[in-house]
Protein backbone atom coordinates (compact mmCIF):
# COMPACT_ATOMS: atom_id res chain seq x y z
CA UNK A 1 0.00 0.00 0.00
CA UNK A 2 1.62 3.54 -0.86
CA UNK A 3 2.74 5.32 1.86
CA UNK A 4 1.15 8.27 3.24
CA UNK A 5 1.28 11.28 1.29
CA UNK A 6 1.62 9.24 -1.76
CA UNK A 7 -0.56 11.44 -3.56
CA UNK A 8 0.38 14.79 -1.81
CA UNK A 9 1.93 16.23 -5.13
CA UNK A 10 3.12 19.34 -3.40
CA UNK A 11 1.59 22.68 -1.52
CA UNK A 12 -0.28 24.87 -2.58
CA UNK A 13 2.64 27.75 -2.84
CA UNK A 14 4.45 25.12 -5.72
CA UNK A 15 6.79 23.73 -3.40
CA UNK A 16 5.64 20.23 -5.33
CA UNK A 17 6.13 21.19 -8.40
CA UNK A 18 8.87 20.04 -10.52
CA UNK A 19 8.18 22.55 -12.70
CA UNK A 20 9.03 25.73 -10.52
CA UNK A 21 11.99 23.34 -8.78
CA UNK A 22 13.33 26.45 -7.24
CA UNK A 23 10.46 27.04 -4.98
CA UNK A 24 9.56 25.54 -1.92
CA UNK A 25 11.81 24.47 1.06
CA UNK A 26 14.16 21.82 -0.87
CA UNK A 27 13.21 23.59 -4.19
CA UNK A 28 10.44 21.51 -5.03
CA UNK A 29 10.29 18.27 -2.92
CA UNK A 30 6.86 16.71 -1.83
CA UNK A 31 5.42 18.21 0.61
CA UNK A 32 5.81 14.98 3.29
CA UNK A 33 9.56 15.29 3.16
CA UNK A 34 9.32 18.15 5.13
CA UNK A 35 8.39 16.62 8.33
CA UNK A 36 10.69 14.06 8.07
CA UNK A 37 13.18 13.71 11.07
CA UNK A 38 16.48 13.48 9.96
CA UNK A 39 18.57 9.59 10.06
CA UNK A 40 21.63 8.63 9.32
CA UNK A 41 22.63 4.68 8.67
CA UNK A 42 24.09 2.73 11.41
CA UNK A 43 28.25 1.89 11.46
CA UNK A 44 27.97 -1.25 8.53
CA UNK A 45 30.68 -2.22 6.66
CA UNK A 46 28.84 -2.77 3.39
CA UNK A 47 30.07 0.37 1.72
CA UNK A 48 33.09 -1.65 1.86
CA UNK A 49 31.62 -3.26 -1.26
CA UNK A 50 32.35 -0.10 -3.35
CA UNK A 51 34.62 2.05 -1.73
CA UNK A 52 36.73 -0.96 0.24
CA UNK A 53 37.70 -0.14 3.49
CA UNK A 54 38.17 3.58 3.31
CA UNK A 55 35.93 5.88 4.52
CA UNK A 56 32.97 7.36 2.38
CA UNK A 57 34.42 10.35 0.41
CA UNK A 58 33.49 13.40 1.40
CA UNK A 59 30.38 15.49 -0.33
CA UNK A 60 31.13 17.69 -3.11
CA UNK A 61 30.05 21.23 -3.29
CA UNK A 62 31.04 22.71 -0.11
CA UNK A 63 31.15 21.41 3.59
CA UNK A 64 29.02 18.53 4.77
CA UNK A 65 25.84 19.11 6.42
CA UNK A 66 25.66 18.19 10.15
CA UNK A 67 25.52 14.70 10.83
CA UNK A 68 22.18 13.84 13.80
CA UNK A 69 24.11 12.29 16.70
CA UNK A 70 21.11 10.01 17.14
CA UNK A 71 18.62 8.08 15.53
CA UNK A 72 15.32 6.20 16.15
CA UNK A 73 16.19 2.58 16.84
CA UNK A 74 15.52 -0.05 13.95
CA UNK A 75 13.76 -3.09 14.04
CA UNK A 76 15.06 -6.05 15.48
CA UNK A 77 12.51 -8.48 13.02
CA UNK A 78 14.43 -10.59 10.38
CA UNK A 79 11.60 -10.16 8.19
CA UNK A 80 12.23 -8.24 4.64
CA UNK A 81 9.96 -6.51 4.00
CA UNK A 82 8.67 -5.52 7.36
CA UNK A 83 6.27 -3.01 8.48
CA UNK A 84 7.80 -1.93 11.85
CA UNK A 85 8.06 1.51 12.74
CA UNK A 86 11.09 3.40 11.22
CA UNK A 87 12.39 6.69 11.53
CA UNK A 88 11.83 8.94 8.75
CA UNK A 89 14.34 9.75 5.99
CA UNK A 90 16.25 12.54 5.59
CA UNK A 91 18.12 12.12 2.01
CA UNK A 92 20.33 15.22 3.12
CA UNK A 93 22.37 12.91 4.88
CA UNK A 94 22.22 9.67 2.67
CA UNK A 95 24.12 8.02 -0.49
CA UNK A 96 23.43 6.26 -2.90
CA UNK A 97 25.84 3.61 -0.50
CA UNK A 98 23.26 3.84 1.32
CA UNK A 99 20.85 2.21 -0.81
CA UNK A 100 20.31 -1.80 -1.83
CA UNK A 101 22.94 -3.93 -2.02
CA UNK A 102 24.33 -1.75 1.54
CA UNK A 103 23.01 -3.41 5.02
CA UNK A 104 20.36 -2.27 6.68
CA UNK A 105 19.25 -0.33 2.82
CA UNK A 106 16.27 -1.61 2.28
CA UNK A 107 14.34 1.28 3.88
CA UNK A 108 16.32 3.66 2.54
CA UNK A 109 15.93 2.45 -1.19
CA UNK A 110 11.99 1.80 -0.81
CA UNK A 111 11.92 5.54 0.56
CA UNK A 112 14.07 7.13 -2.42
CA UNK A 113 11.97 5.12 -5.22
CA UNK A 114 8.72 6.06 -3.93
CA UNK A 115 10.50 9.57 -4.34
CA UNK A 116 11.60 9.31 -7.60
CA UNK A 117 7.88 7.53 -8.32
CA UNK A 118 6.33 10.89 -6.74
CA UNK A 119 8.48 12.89 -9.41
CA UNK A 120 7.22 10.69 -12.38
CA UNK A 121 4.09 10.82 -11.69
CA UNK A 122 3.73 14.52 -11.09
CA UNK A 123 5.26 14.48 -14.61
CA UNK A 124 2.51 12.13 -16.14
CA UNK A 125 -0.06 13.95 -14.46
CA UNK A 126 1.19 17.34 -15.63
CA UNK A 127 1.88 15.65 -19.17
CA UNK A 128 -2.01 15.36 -20.07
CA UNK A 129 -2.80 19.17 -18.31
CA UNK A 130 -3.44 21.55 -21.46
CA UNK A 131 -2.99 24.64 -18.99
CA UNK A 132 0.99 23.38 -18.68
CA UNK A 133 3.55 24.09 -21.65
CA UNK A 134 4.52 21.58 -23.92
CA UNK A 135 8.29 23.20 -23.32
CA UNK A 136 9.80 25.23 -20.88
CA UNK A 137 12.71 26.27 -23.24
CA UNK A 138 15.91 27.90 -22.56
CA UNK A 139 18.87 28.26 -25.20
CA UNK A 140 21.79 26.01 -24.68
CA UNK A 141 23.78 28.47 -22.88
CA UNK A 142 21.10 29.40 -20.73
CA UNK A 143 20.63 25.63 -19.49
CA UNK A 144 24.30 25.69 -18.63
CA UNK A 145 24.98 28.83 -17.14
CA UNK A 146 22.29 27.99 -14.85
CA UNK A 147 23.09 24.77 -14.07
CA UNK A 148 25.87 22.65 -12.96
CA UNK A 149 25.66 19.64 -15.15
CA UNK A 150 29.60 18.87 -14.82
CA UNK A 151 30.46 15.10 -13.53
CA UNK A 152 32.35 15.58 -10.23
CA UNK A 153 35.22 12.41 -8.41
CA UNK A 154 33.28 13.03 -5.24
CA UNK A 155 29.52 12.02 -4.54
CA UNK A 156 26.43 14.32 -4.18
CA UNK A 157 23.79 13.18 -1.65
CA UNK A 158 20.21 11.67 -2.47
CA UNK A 159 18.75 15.09 -1.63
CA UNK A 160 20.48 16.58 -4.74
CA UNK A 161 20.71 13.70 -6.93
CA UNK A 162 16.16 13.84 -6.63
CA UNK A 163 16.43 17.41 -7.41
CA UNK A 164 18.36 16.43 -10.68
CA UNK A 165 15.63 13.94 -11.57
CA UNK A 166 13.30 17.45 -10.97
CA UNK A 167 15.26 19.27 -13.07
CA UNK A 168 15.81 16.88 -15.70
CA UNK A 169 12.23 17.08 -16.18
CA UNK A 170 11.24 20.49 -15.71
CA UNK A 171 13.17 20.79 -19.27
CA UNK A 172 12.45 17.83 -21.09
CA UNK A 173 9.48 17.93 -23.86
CA UNK A 174 6.33 16.61 -22.90
CA UNK A 175 5.69 14.43 -25.76
CA UNK A 176 2.78 12.82 -23.96
CA UNK A 177 1.00 16.61 -24.09
CA UNK A 178 -1.81 16.41 -26.65
CA UNK A 179 -0.85 19.35 -27.99
CA UNK A 180 2.79 17.69 -29.11
CA UNK A 181 2.66 17.26 -32.72
CA UNK A 182 6.24 17.64 -33.86
CA UNK A 183 7.35 13.74 -33.82
CA UNK A 184 6.07 10.71 -35.21
CA UNK A 185 6.28 9.46 -32.01
CA UNK A 186 4.33 11.09 -29.11
CA UNK A 187 1.65 10.12 -26.46
CA UNK A 188 2.28 8.75 -23.31
CA UNK A 189 0.61 5.03 -22.96
CA UNK A 190 0.34 4.45 -19.10
CA UNK A 191 0.36 0.41 -19.80
CA UNK A 192 3.61 0.75 -21.84
CA UNK A 193 5.03 2.89 -19.21
CA UNK A 194 4.76 0.62 -16.63
CA UNK A 195 5.80 -1.97 -18.86
CA UNK A 196 9.06 0.03 -19.73
CA UNK A 197 10.01 0.89 -15.47
CA UNK A 198 9.40 -2.90 -15.29
CA UNK A 199 12.16 -4.39 -18.12
CA UNK A 200 14.25 -1.39 -16.66
CA UNK A 201 13.65 -3.47 -12.97
CA UNK A 202 14.74 -6.58 -14.74
CA UNK A 203 17.67 -5.50 -16.18
CA UNK A 204 18.27 -8.11 -18.41
CA UNK A 205 19.43 -9.25 -22.13
CA UNK A 206 17.40 -10.73 -25.09
CA UNK A 207 20.34 -12.78 -26.12
CA UNK A 208 19.61 -16.00 -25.01
CA UNK A 209 16.18 -17.76 -23.19
CA UNK A 210 18.45 -19.09 -19.95
CA UNK A 211 18.69 -15.05 -18.75
CA UNK A 212 15.24 -13.84 -20.20
CA UNK A 213 12.86 -16.49 -20.42
CA UNK A 214 9.68 -14.99 -20.50
CA UNK A 215 10.77 -12.03 -22.88
CA UNK A 216 12.34 -13.93 -25.13
CA UNK A 217 9.10 -15.84 -25.60
CA UNK A 218 7.00 -13.15 -25.68
CA UNK A 219 9.11 -11.72 -28.52
CA UNK A 220 8.08 -15.46 -30.29
CA UNK A 221 4.47 -14.41 -29.82
CA UNK A 222 4.26 -10.53 -30.31
CA UNK A 223 6.63 -11.32 -33.86
CA UNK A 224 4.72 -14.09 -35.25
CA UNK A 225 1.56 -12.57 -34.57
CA UNK A 226 2.69 -9.01 -35.94
CA UNK A 227 3.74 -11.24 -39.27
CA UNK A 228 -0.09 -13.09 -38.82
CA UNK A 229 -1.33 -9.18 -39.64
CA UNK A 230 1.06 -8.48 -42.20
CA UNK A 231 -0.47 -11.76 -44.60
CA UNK A 232 2.31 -14.32 -44.15
CA UNK A 233 0.59 -17.29 -43.87
CA UNK A 234 0.45 -18.97 -39.92
CA UNK A 235 2.87 -16.22 -38.99
CA UNK A 236 5.50 -18.17 -40.57
CA UNK A 237 9.17 -16.68 -41.07
CA UNK A 238 11.49 -14.44 -38.74
CA UNK A 239 12.32 -11.40 -36.97
CA UNK A 240 13.96 -9.31 -34.35
CA UNK A 241 12.83 -6.28 -32.33
CA UNK A 242 15.90 -3.33 -33.18
CA UNK A 243 16.99 -0.16 -31.85
CA UNK A 244 15.11 1.80 -34.32
CA UNK A 245 13.79 1.67 -37.70
CA UNK A 246 16.96 2.88 -39.74
CA UNK A 247 18.46 -0.76 -38.00
CA UNK A 248 15.86 -2.98 -39.25
CA UNK A 249 15.92 -1.77 -42.74
CA UNK A 250 19.70 -2.34 -42.47
CA UNK A 251 19.21 -5.39 -41.37
CA UNK A 252 16.79 -5.88 -44.42
CA UNK A 253 19.46 -4.64 -47.11
CA UNK A 254 21.84 -7.23 -44.85
CA UNK A 255 19.80 -10.34 -45.32
CA UNK A 256 18.89 -9.05 -48.77
CA UNK A 257 22.33 -9.07 -49.82
CA UNK A 258 23.24 -12.84 -47.88
CA UNK A 259 20.24 -13.98 -49.94
CA UNK A 260 21.86 -13.36 -53.58
CA UNK A 261 25.96 -13.71 -52.65
CA UNK A 262 26.04 -15.51 -49.45
CA UNK A 263 29.87 -15.82 -50.11
CA UNK A 264 29.81 -11.88 -49.07
CA UNK A 265 29.75 -12.96 -45.52
CA UNK A 266 32.78 -14.35 -45.70
CA UNK A 267 34.51 -12.58 -48.57
CA UNK A 268 33.19 -9.21 -48.22
CA UNK A 269 32.18 -6.80 -51.13
CA UNK A 270 35.43 -7.63 -52.89
CA UNK A 271 33.62 -10.94 -53.56
CA UNK A 272 30.57 -9.97 -55.43
CA UNK A 273 29.72 -7.53 -58.26
CA UNK A 274 28.70 -4.02 -57.96
CA UNK A 275 24.84 -4.22 -56.17
CA UNK A 276 22.06 -1.41 -56.46
CA UNK A 277 19.30 -0.85 -54.66
CA UNK A 278 16.08 1.55 -55.70
CA UNK A 279 14.22 3.23 -53.61
CA UNK A 280 11.62 6.14 -53.54
CA UNK A 281 13.41 10.11 -53.42
CA UNK A 282 11.00 10.41 -50.72
CA UNK A 283 12.10 7.27 -48.75
CA UNK A 284 13.68 7.44 -45.09
CA UNK A 285 17.26 8.15 -45.03
CA UNK A 286 18.18 5.34 -43.38
CA UNK A 287 18.51 3.16 -46.84
CA UNK A 288 21.67 5.40 -47.81
CA UNK A 289 23.11 5.17 -44.28
CA UNK A 290 22.32 1.49 -44.58
CA UNK A 291 23.79 1.20 -47.78
CA UNK A 292 26.96 3.23 -46.41
CA UNK A 293 27.48 0.87 -43.33
CA UNK A 294 27.64 -2.41 -45.55
CA UNK A 295 30.29 -1.07 -47.40
CA UNK A 296 27.53 -0.57 -50.49
CA UNK A 297 27.88 2.87 -50.80
CA UNK A 298 25.51 5.56 -51.25
CA UNK A 299 26.05 6.18 -55.01
CA UNK A 300 24.26 2.58 -55.34
CA UNK A 301 21.11 3.57 -53.80
CA UNK A 302 19.08 4.99 -57.00
CA UNK A 303 16.03 7.18 -55.83
CA UNK A 304 13.55 6.80 -58.01
CA UNK A 305 11.11 10.53 -58.71
CA UNK A 306 7.20 10.45 -57.54
CA UNK A 307 4.40 11.56 -59.03
CA UNK A 308 3.63 15.33 -58.96
CA UNK A 309 0.47 14.35 -56.42
CA UNK A 310 3.03 12.65 -53.96
CA UNK A 311 0.40 9.84 -52.89
CA UNK A 312 1.63 7.49 -55.32
CA UNK A 313 4.66 6.43 -57.17
CA UNK A 314 5.04 6.68 -60.58
CA UNK A 315 4.75 3.38 -62.01
CA UNK A 316 6.44 3.73 -65.06
CA UNK A 317 9.41 4.56 -62.98
CA UNK A 318 9.73 1.19 -61.43
CA UNK A 319 9.14 -0.47 -64.83
CA UNK A 320 12.08 1.47 -66.75
CA UNK A 321 14.64 1.59 -63.76
CA UNK A 322 16.50 -1.65 -64.89
CA UNK A 323 17.23 -0.72 -68.25
CA UNK A 324 19.18 2.25 -67.13
CA UNK A 325 21.43 -0.31 -64.67
CA UNK A 326 21.53 -3.53 -66.76
CA UNK A 327 23.33 -6.70 -65.94
CA UNK A 328 25.63 -6.30 -68.67
CA UNK A 329 27.18 -3.10 -67.35
CA UNK A 330 28.18 -4.72 -64.65
CA UNK A 331 25.31 -3.79 -61.67
CA UNK A 332 23.35 -5.74 -59.98
CA UNK A 333 20.12 -5.20 -58.52
CA UNK A 334 19.43 -6.74 -55.54
CA UNK A 335 17.25 -4.44 -53.25
CA UNK A 336 14.17 -2.42 -53.91
CA UNK A 337 12.53 -0.83 -50.85
CA UNK A 338 9.15 0.44 -51.10
CA UNK A 339 7.94 3.08 -48.52
CA UNK A 340 4.43 2.37 -46.56
CA UNK A 341 4.41 5.91 -44.81
CA UNK A 342 6.70 7.97 -46.34
CA UNK A 343 8.27 10.46 -43.15
CA UNK A 344 6.94 13.80 -44.64
CA UNK A 345 3.86 13.30 -46.91
CA UNK A 346 2.68 10.00 -45.64
CA UNK A 347 2.30 8.76 -48.97
CA UNK A 348 2.23 4.77 -49.59
CA UNK A 349 3.99 3.19 -52.78
CA UNK A 350 2.41 1.17 -54.94
CA UNK A 351 3.23 -2.24 -53.10
CA UNK A 352 1.44 -4.77 -55.31
CA UNK A 353 3.18 -2.95 -58.38
CA UNK A 354 6.26 -2.91 -56.75
CA UNK A 355 5.83 -6.86 -55.90
CA UNK A 356 5.39 -7.72 -59.67
CA UNK A 357 8.50 -5.76 -60.44
CA UNK A 358 10.57 -8.05 -57.42
CA UNK A 359 8.93 -10.96 -58.58
CA UNK A 360 9.60 -10.60 -62.58
CA UNK A 361 13.52 -10.19 -61.84
CA UNK A 362 13.69 -11.99 -58.82
CA UNK A 363 15.51 -9.02 -56.33
CA UNK A 364 14.29 -8.77 -53.00
CA UNK A 365 11.36 -6.34 -51.64
CA UNK A 366 11.35 -4.57 -48.90
CA UNK A 367 8.84 -2.74 -47.22
CA UNK A 368 9.65 0.52 -45.03
CA UNK A 369 6.38 0.59 -42.62
CA UNK A 370 8.05 1.88 -40.07
CA UNK A 371 5.64 4.87 -39.87
CA UNK A 372 2.71 3.70 -41.98
CA UNK A 373 2.48 -0.21 -40.61
CA UNK A 374 0.57 0.58 -37.28
CA UNK A 375 -2.33 0.92 -40.15
CA UNK A 376 -2.85 -2.75 -41.01
CA UNK A 377 -4.20 -3.20 -37.49
CA UNK A 378 -7.31 -1.00 -38.86
CA UNK A 379 -9.93 -2.71 -40.72
CA UNK A 380 -10.82 0.49 -42.48
CA UNK A 381 -7.11 1.78 -43.31
CA UNK A 382 -5.14 -1.37 -43.96
CA UNK A 383 -6.18 -1.56 -47.55
CA UNK A 384 -3.28 1.55 -48.20
CA UNK A 385 -0.55 -1.48 -47.62
CA UNK A 386 -2.11 -3.63 -50.34
CA UNK A 387 0.64 -6.02 -51.42
CA UNK A 388 2.81 -5.94 -48.23
CA UNK A 389 1.84 -9.68 -48.00
CA UNK A 390 4.12 -10.50 -51.11
CA UNK A 391 7.15 -8.56 -49.57
CA UNK A 392 10.68 -10.17 -48.32
CA UNK A 393 11.31 -8.32 -45.43
CA UNK A 394 8.96 -5.13 -43.54
CA UNK A 395 10.17 -2.46 -40.96
CA UNK A 396 7.47 -1.92 -38.85
CA UNK A 397 8.15 0.60 -35.89
CA UNK A 398 4.97 0.14 -33.05
CA UNK A 399 6.35 2.76 -31.12
CA UNK A 400 5.26 5.56 -34.13
CA UNK A 401 1.44 5.47 -34.95
CA UNK A 402 0.49 2.31 -32.18
CA UNK A 403 2.12 4.55 -29.32
CA UNK A 404 4.39 2.15 -27.62
CA UNK A 405 7.08 3.79 -25.68
CA UNK A 406 10.01 4.27 -27.49
CA UNK A 407 11.90 2.07 -28.28
CA UNK A 408 9.70 -0.44 -30.08
CA UNK A 409 10.89 -1.34 -33.84
CA UNK A 410 10.45 -4.71 -35.47
CA UNK A 411 12.09 -6.03 -38.58
CA UNK A 412 9.84 -9.10 -40.00
CA UNK A 413 11.21 -11.57 -42.47
CA UNK A 414 9.32 -14.14 -44.73
CA UNK A 415 11.65 -16.58 -44.90
CA UNK A 416 12.70 -18.76 -41.76
CA UNK A 417 16.14 -19.06 -41.03
CA UNK A 418 17.94 -17.16 -43.06
CA UNK A 419 18.87 -14.47 -40.71
CA UNK A 420 20.15 -16.99 -38.60
CA UNK A 421 22.52 -18.31 -41.10
CA UNK A 422 23.65 -14.26 -42.31
CA UNK A 423 24.45 -13.55 -39.06
CA UNK A 424 25.05 -16.18 -36.45
CA UNK A 425 28.89 -16.26 -35.39
CA UNK A 426 28.85 -19.75 -33.17
CA UNK A 427 30.09 -17.87 -30.38
CA UNK A 428 30.18 -20.86 -27.92
CA UNK A 429 30.87 -18.85 -24.71
CA UNK A 430 26.73 -17.73 -24.97
CA UNK A 431 25.38 -20.31 -27.84
CA UNK A 432 26.52 -23.60 -26.33
CA UNK A 433 24.97 -26.47 -28.36
CA UNK A 434 24.67 -28.67 -25.70
CA UNK A 435 22.07 -26.54 -23.58
CA UNK A 436 18.76 -28.24 -22.11
CA UNK A 437 16.46 -26.48 -23.71
CA UNK A 438 15.17 -25.67 -27.58
CA UNK A 439 18.46 -23.99 -29.04
CA UNK A 440 16.30 -21.99 -31.22
CA UNK A 441 14.80 -19.98 -28.49
CA UNK A 442 18.39 -18.63 -28.16
CA UNK A 443 17.61 -15.57 -30.13
CA UNK A 444 21.38 -13.52 -29.88
CA UNK A 445 23.18 -15.06 -32.71
CA UNK A 446 20.41 -13.60 -35.79
CA UNK A 447 21.66 -10.22 -33.99
CA UNK A 448 23.97 -7.97 -35.17
CA UNK A 449 24.09 -6.54 -31.32
CA UNK A 450 25.02 -8.99 -28.53
CA UNK A 451 23.35 -6.76 -25.84
CA UNK A 452 19.79 -6.23 -26.83
CA UNK A 453 17.29 -4.19 -24.72
CA UNK A 454 13.92 -5.50 -24.00
CA UNK A 455 11.76 -3.93 -26.40
CA UNK A 456 8.71 -6.03 -26.67
CA UNK A 457 7.25 -6.39 -23.46
CA UNK A 458 5.82 -3.10 -23.64
CA UNK A 459 3.96 -3.73 -27.21
CA UNK A 460 2.93 -7.23 -25.64
CA UNK A 461 1.46 -5.72 -22.32
CA UNK A 462 -0.19 -2.50 -24.06
CA UNK A 463 -1.48 -5.24 -26.42
CA UNK A 464 -3.16 -7.82 -23.74
CA UNK A 465 -4.68 -4.51 -22.41
CA UNK A 466 -5.95 -2.79 -25.36
CA UNK A 467 -6.37 -5.54 -27.60
CA UNK A 468 -5.94 -5.07 -31.44
CA UNK A 469 -9.56 -3.31 -31.54
CA UNK A 470 -8.12 -0.76 -29.19
CA UNK A 471 -5.39 -0.28 -31.85
CA UNK A 472 -7.86 -0.16 -34.46
CA UNK A 473 -9.47 2.63 -32.48
CA UNK A 474 -6.65 4.85 -32.00
CA UNK A 475 -5.31 4.76 -35.39
CA UNK A 476 -8.98 5.19 -36.93
CA UNK A 477 -9.18 8.36 -34.34
CA UNK A 478 -5.81 9.85 -35.35
CA UNK A 479 -6.50 9.74 -38.95
CA UNK A 480 -9.94 11.44 -38.38
CA UNK A 481 -7.96 14.24 -36.79
CA UNK A 482 -6.02 14.01 -39.89
CA UNK A 483 -8.43 14.61 -42.04
CA UNK A 484 -10.68 17.06 -39.43
CA UNK A 485 -7.71 19.55 -39.74
CA UNK A 486 -7.37 19.05 -43.90
CA UNK A 487 -11.19 20.18 -44.25
CA UNK A 488 -11.01 23.11 -42.13
CA UNK A 489 -7.65 24.22 -43.63
CA UNK A 490 -7.70 23.49 -47.11
CA UNK A 491 -10.12 26.73 -48.04
CA UNK A 492 -9.06 28.64 -45.16
CA UNK A 493 -7.60 32.14 -45.56
CA UNK A 494 -4.04 32.14 -45.44
CA UNK A 495 -3.52 28.43 -45.75
CA UNK A 496 -2.11 26.55 -49.17
CA UNK A 497 -1.55 23.02 -48.97
CA UNK A 498 1.45 21.77 -50.35
CA UNK A 499 -0.26 18.89 -52.08
CA UNK A 500 -3.90 18.27 -53.75
CA UNK A 501 -5.93 15.61 -52.55
CA UNK A 502 -7.03 14.03 -49.10
CA UNK A 503 -3.81 12.67 -46.90
CA UNK A 504 -3.57 9.22 -46.69
CA UNK A 505 -1.69 8.95 -43.42
CA UNK A 506 -1.89 11.72 -40.53
CA UNK A 507 0.44 13.80 -42.28
CA UNK A 508 -1.11 17.11 -43.03
CA UNK A 509 1.35 19.26 -45.05
CA UNK A 510 0.66 22.91 -45.41
CA UNK A 511 2.21 26.66 -45.66
CA UNK A 512 0.68 29.50 -43.93
CA UNK A 513 0.63 32.29 -45.71
CA UNK A 514 0.58 35.43 -43.06
CA UNK A 515 -1.33 38.78 -44.32
CA UNK A 516 1.50 40.87 -45.90
CA UNK A 517 2.52 38.07 -48.14
CA UNK A 518 -0.76 37.76 -49.46
CA UNK A 519 -1.17 40.53 -52.03
CA UNK A 520 2.04 39.38 -53.39
CA UNK A 521 2.76 37.65 -56.50
CA UNK A 522 3.64 34.24 -56.72
CA UNK A 523 7.42 34.82 -57.44
CA UNK A 524 10.80 34.65 -55.96
CA UNK A 525 10.72 37.18 -53.41
CA UNK A 526 7.03 35.54 -52.33
CA UNK A 527 8.67 32.18 -51.78
CA UNK A 528 11.69 34.02 -49.77
CA UNK A 529 9.97 35.78 -47.50
CA UNK A 530 7.23 32.29 -47.04
CA UNK A 531 10.54 30.27 -46.08
CA UNK A 532 11.21 32.73 -43.33
CA UNK A 533 7.54 32.30 -41.69
CA UNK A 534 7.23 28.62 -40.69
CA UNK A 535 10.82 28.37 -38.93
CA UNK A 536 9.62 32.03 -36.80
CA UNK A 537 6.02 31.00 -35.96
CA UNK A 538 7.84 27.45 -34.73
CA UNK A 539 10.44 29.22 -32.43
CA UNK A 540 7.94 31.32 -30.93
CA UNK A 541 5.88 28.63 -30.59
CA UNK A 542 8.67 27.17 -28.40
CA UNK A 543 9.33 29.86 -26.26
CA UNK A 544 5.76 30.47 -25.61
CA UNK A 545 5.84 26.43 -24.97
CA UNK A 546 1.85 26.17 -26.06
CA UNK A 547 2.42 23.79 -28.76
CA UNK A 548 5.06 22.21 -31.52
CA UNK A 549 4.23 21.13 -34.90
CA UNK A 550 7.59 20.37 -37.28
CA UNK A 551 8.73 22.20 -40.41
CA UNK A 552 11.12 21.70 -43.33
CA UNK A 553 11.38 22.33 -46.81
CA UNK A 554 11.27 19.12 -49.58
CA UNK A 555 12.87 19.72 -52.89
CA UNK A 556 11.74 22.91 -54.52
CA UNK A 557 9.27 23.31 -51.77
CA UNK A 558 9.94 26.44 -49.30
CA UNK A 559 9.74 25.64 -45.69
CA UNK A 560 5.93 24.12 -44.81
CA UNK A 561 4.26 22.98 -41.88
CA UNK A 562 4.50 18.62 -41.59
CA UNK A 563 1.21 17.97 -39.33
CA UNK A 564 1.41 14.76 -37.68
CA UNK A 565 -0.83 13.10 -35.22
CA UNK A 566 -0.33 9.63 -33.44
CA UNK A 567 -1.51 11.04 -29.85
CA UNK A 568 -4.68 9.37 -28.82
CA UNK A 569 -5.14 12.12 -26.19
CA UNK A 570 -5.43 14.53 -28.71
CA UNK A 571 -9.05 16.41 -29.59
CA UNK A 572 -10.42 18.57 -32.04
CA UNK A 573 -10.42 21.35 -29.94
CA UNK A 574 -6.37 20.62 -29.84
CA UNK A 575 -6.48 21.21 -33.52
CA UNK A 576 -8.80 24.26 -33.42
CA UNK A 577 -5.75 25.35 -30.81
CA UNK A 578 -2.87 24.36 -33.41
CA UNK A 579 -4.96 26.45 -35.75
CA UNK A 580 -5.65 29.50 -34.06
CA UNK A 581 -1.72 29.35 -32.10
CA UNK A 582 -0.33 29.55 -35.97
CA UNK A 583 -2.19 32.23 -36.83
CA UNK A 584 -1.77 34.25 -33.38
CA UNK A 585 1.94 34.00 -33.84
CA UNK A 586 2.10 34.57 -37.47
CA UNK A 587 -0.29 37.42 -38.48
CA UNK A 588 2.27 40.09 -38.39
CA UNK A 589 5.50 38.48 -40.15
Amino acid sequence: MASPGFWSFGSEDGSGDPENPGTGRRNGTCRRRALRADWVRAPCPCPALLYGDAEKPAESGGSQPPRATSRKAACACNQKPCSCPKAEVNYAFLHATDLLPACDGERPTLAFLQEVMDILLQYVVKSFDRSTKVIDFHYPNELLQEYNWELADQPQNLEEILMHCQTTLKYAIKTGHPRYFNQLSTGLDMVGLAADWLTSTANTNMFTYEIAPVFVLLEYVTLKKMREIIGWPGGSGDGIFSPGGAISNMYAMLIARFKMFPEVKEKGMAGVPRLIAFTSEHSHFSLKKGAAALGIGTDSVILIKCDESFLKESLDCWFTFFGAFSFAQGFVPFLVSATAGTTVYGAFDPLLAVADICKKYKIWMHVDAAWGGGLLMSRKHKWKLSGVERANSVTWNPHKMMGVPLQCSALLVREEGLMQSCNQMHASYLFQQDKHYDLSYDTGDKALQCGRHVDVFKLWLMWRAKGTAGFEAHIDKCLELAEYLYNIIKNREGYEMVFDGKPQHTNVCFWYVPPSLRVLDNDEERLSRLSKVAPVIKARMMEHGTTMVSYQPLGDKVNFFRMVISNPAATHQDIDFLIEEIERLGQDL
